[in-house]
């Protein structure tokens, strides 16, 4: 009795900690941006949200296939439906704190399936910087594929933020650069120092399961369908957004180069401020400026794609925050059934 109220009561929580996001992220706007938020919900096409919504959860199961690909090489052989679940619940911590979610989908999944945390913050961190590359490919493509409009757009901000008053870029560059290096000197040295002290041995382990995390890029199996992955991953991205233009009166004539222009800066959003809360319709409508579209029309479309996606992240997140105990309980039950028989 008391364990079915302990989970009663945890399923409370979970679903009182998704209502609480959605109002925080409400909360958030100034009244200027609720109002326009409603508008652009109001006015848009919802028979498109269907096959956007369905290309962006496409998008989530193969991110999730391809970070189990990542686990092959440690042994790590875990259920698509987990690594699908913990992908969910990570996407819906970091639309309140950003990297929160990376740090609960290795624990999460390594307790369900009892795996090592430390060797899943490898691949996590193997992922994020393979993101990274991809991403500052995306933007050369972008900026190759429409160079005269794009390209001047780019100068210009890399002008305007050069010649903004404080450190200069360069330096910042070199200041970061520093401190990584520095860093990683003063680990080594107290690794050597004190190579017995309890908490230098949990550091050494930690970074040990990171090393073996980033092993697994130069020891896939299956590297093309890594790749396949990677490439799907961002047409999925790109055709939300090209999708996106027919939901609503004075973008529907705007062609796939603006989607790849869009997705570029809304990615950049997404890092910025935590789940594009504010900057994702703004980012937006300065992208749409390039090709003529008046701020308001812009801003509104940024708000409808932003309410797209969080609206799908806090949905499904929550249910599969809800659905993990459930699903493993029961995936438990099955494997002791078939060690007794």
């Amino acid at each position: 009795m008391m364990k079915r109220a302990l989970t009663f009561l945890q399923y409370l929580l979970f679903l009182g900690g998704g209502i609480f996001l959605v109002w925080w992220q409400l909360k958030s706007m100034t009244e200027i941006e609720k109002t326009e938020f409603y508008a652009a919900v109001k006015n848009a096409n919802y028979w498109l949200v269907i096959p956007i919504t369905l290309f962006s959860i496409l998008s989530h199961i193969s991110r999730s296939m391809r970070w189990k690909l990542l686990m092959e090489p440690l042994g790590f052989n875990p259920r698509l439906s987990n690594v699908f679940a913990v992908t969910m619940v990570g996407y819906l911590a970091n639309a309140a704190i950003p990297r929160l979610g990376e740090i609960l989908k290795c624990t999460f999944l390594a307790k369900y399936e009892k795996l090592k945390v430390d060797k899943l913050v490898g691949t996590i961190i193997v992922e994020r910087s393979f993101d990274l590359i991809c991403y500052a490919t995306f933007i050369g493509i972008t900026i190759l594929i429409q160079i005269s409009d794009v390209g001047a757009f780019v100068k210009k901000k890399i002008v305007s933020v050069s010649a903004a008053p404080g450190m200069p870029v360069w330096q910042k560059l070199m200041l970061v650069t520093g401190s990584i290096i520095a860093l990683f000197l003063i680990i080594n040295w107290l690794l050597k120092k004190f190579p017995h002290n309890k908490i230098i041995v949990k550091i050494s382990n930690i970074l040990k399961g990171i090393g073996e995390g980033f092993t697994s890029i130069k020891n896939l199996k299956q590297r093309r369908a890594f790749i396949l992955h990677t490439f799907f991953i961002w047409m999925m991205y790109l055709l939300q957004i090209y999708l996106g233009f027919f939901a609503m009166d004075g973008t529907e004539h705007l062609s796939i180069k603006a989607a790849f222009s869009v997705l570029s800066l809304a990615t950049l959003a997404m890092i910025v401020t935590p789940g594009g809360i504010g900057s994702f319709p703004i980012f937006v409508m300065q992208t749409l400026t390039i090709y003529h579209i008046a701020p308001p029309l812009g801003k509104a479309f940024g708000w409808v794609m932003w309410g797209v996606s969080t609206g799908l992240i806090v949905t499904v997140g929550l249910i599969a925050l809800l659905a993990l105990p459930y699903l493993n309980k029961k995936h438990q039950h099955e494997s002791r059934s078939i060690d007794t028989e």
